[in-house]
């Protein structure tokens, strides 16, 4: 997914040069497993009191983490939108100017350090525990800081930002959106089937994917809602998809929305509820973005759900975001938008995104949207090392909660033992674990293959 151009002309269809050692291939090699956390635990390590007092701290992580909710404390008034698109068609665009309500959590702060002190670092739970409380401590300081700059380095610690390599120290995740920017560019419209171009409203949709979702639950489990006040298009708890309302969607939406946000997002809050012991499970923590984004957007890629318009969308963003951290202000990001032929509500919503929580006058930027290519990356590299490793059990497993994917190595014998539960519900594409297994095995060998030895249209006469 995250090819960059490169000047390697050495002839030959395979590469068979080995990465270098440790190292995780993005694009044409063969993946090396992820970091090795504490695979082979101790049976006494499982004894029932380490997994009580885990479970304890773990309770006392989740209530103090109540009320420290990014995105909504980061959201922006109703009207704004309106307010900002008026002036723009008078010609007369005013940066927008947002007053955040004061947050404290000292309290919860001091929590989470207690946590991270009382948690065994050499237990699983002890790891999972420290990591979490760190990342909920961090989010707590970000939402304090809301409206000041401060916001995007607090932002940058929990999502990282675009200039970051990729998994396997490939090219940046800026570098990755100008890629996938540059070919979306290079399409024809034209190549669009006409149902595909025929817009959805968000009444009709809303219809369509209740349906869907109480076919799939044979009942209601998860209900669709209309949000007049939603910045996104759509957003996903356990229980409630909620749909901006007057928005516009497309067959693709459709598909993803019913992929990404209910079959990952959804699901993944439902399991977790599930969890006899580790109750944070389900809870959007925000260390496991990347994953849980990275997941999403793979359940797209492999269900053919994903489009080419996709895959620009979330690459301007990240090159919005960079942008942003270089100066541009909350109308020159939306300019960009714009000329990158997205309608102005839209535009206004792609900058809206960027600049959550943050000053609209430029320099900075909530980095969220970088986690999604590099959240892919690395979720599309770990399940082709699940097949290599006849691990795909791992895969399965990332749907029993909201988890990073060190989590999930550092948890399988958690896993085994019981301690954890599988996920109840999981979704179709990952429980037809044949199919799952051939196209994985299909991309191991594929991506040897290098298209720049084959670049001329005469070399496919001898393929």
């Amino acid at each position: 997914m995250a090819d960059a151009e490169h000047d390697d002309r050495r002839s030959g269809v395979l590469d068979r040069r080995r990465p270098a050692p440790g190292a995780v291939d993005v694009d044409r090699r063969t993946p090396a497993p992820p970091p090795a956390p504490s695979r082979d635990v101790p049976p006494e390590r499982l004894a029932a009191a380490d997994i009580a007092h885990h479970a304890a701290l773990d309770a006392r992580m989740v209530q103090a983490a109540r009320g420290i909710k990014l995105l909504t404390l980061a959201s922006w008034p109703a009207g704004t939108e309106g307010q900002f698109l008026g002036g723009w068609t008078r010609g007369a665009p005013a940066l927008p100017q947002i007053d955040y309500p004061k947050q404290d959590f000292a309290d919860a702060r001091r929590e989470f350090d207690a946590i991270m002190r009382e948690a065994d670092a050499d237990h699983p739970l002890g790891q999972y525990l420290i990591d979490s409380a760190r990342s909920w401590g961090i989010a707590a300081e970000l939402a304090e800081a809301l409206g000041t700059g401060e916001v995007t380095r607090h932002s940058i610690r929990l999502y990282g930002k675009p200039d970051e390599p990729l998994p396997g120290d490939g090219p940046s995740t800026r570098e990755a959106a100008q890629h996938f920017i540059s070919i979306a560019d290079e399409l024809d419209q034209a190549l669009l089937a006409p149902s595909e171009q025929v817009p959805i409203s968000a009444t009709s949709l809303w219809l369509q994917l209740q349906r869907a979702l109480d076919d799939y639950f044979e009942g209601r489990v998860i209900e669709v809602v209309l949000d007049p006040e939603l910045i996104s298009k759509a957003a996903a708890g356990a229980t409630r998809i909620r749909l901006r309302a007057g928005a516009a969607f497309s067959d693709y939406d459709r598909d993803q929305l019913l992929q990404h946000e209910a079959f990952v997002h959804s699901i993944t809050a439902l399991n977790g509820r599930e969890q006899p012991v580790l109750q944070s499970l389900s809870l959007s923590s925000p260390r496991t973005t990347a994953t849980q984004e990275g997941l999403a957007t793979f359940a797209e890629q492999i269900t053919g759900s994903i489009d080419i318009g996709r895959m620009k969308r979330i690459s301007l963003r990240i090159e919005a975001v960079a942008l942003a951290l270089d100066g541009a202000d909350f109308i020159e990001v939306f300019r960009y938008f714009l000329d990158a032929g997205q309608t102005p509500a839209d535009s206004f919503g792609s900058a809206q995104r960027v600049f959550r929580g943050v000053p609209t006058t430029g320099g900075h930027a909530f980095t969220k949207d970088t986690v999604y290519l590099r959240g892919l990356v690395g979720v599309h590299t770990f399940f082709r090392w699940a097949l290599q490793a006849q691990k795909l059990h791992l895969c399965r497993a990332l749907f029993a909660g909201k988890m990073t994917l060190a989590d999930i190595v550092r948890f399988e014998p958690l896993f085994e033992s019981g301690v954890l539960l599988p996920p109840r519900w999981m979704p179709p594409w990952i429980k037809r674990a044949n199919g799952l297994a051939g196209m994985l095995a299909f991309s191991l060998f594929a991506n040897r293959i290098r298209l720049d030895a084959i670049a001329h249209s005469d070399d496919f006469v001898h393929l």
